[in-house]
């Protein structure tokens, strides 16, 4: 149920986000969020290394949506 309910409101907020961001930009973070946030999970509570190639690919994904927001 918490899946459901994750997915949804992960869905909802997409779909709220493309009204005042172009869809491009809106995805990009939306699956930035995603992948970031997957990644701290695994550092944080499933033991994965945080190394510095992770926090770099990181930052590029930051960058990435920067790049895309002001280009």
């Amino acid at each position: 149920m918490l899946t459901l309910a994750s997915t949804f409101i992960s869905f909802y907020s997409l779909s709220q986000a493309v009204k005042f961001l172009p869809i491009g930009l809106a995805y990009a973070i939306w699956t930035g969020i995603g992948a970031i946030g997957v990644t701290f999970v695994g550092i944080f509570f499933l033991g994965e290394t945080l190394s510095f190639l992770k926090l770099s690919c990181i930052f590029l994904i930051i960058l990435g949506i920067v790049g895309l927001k002001f280009g």
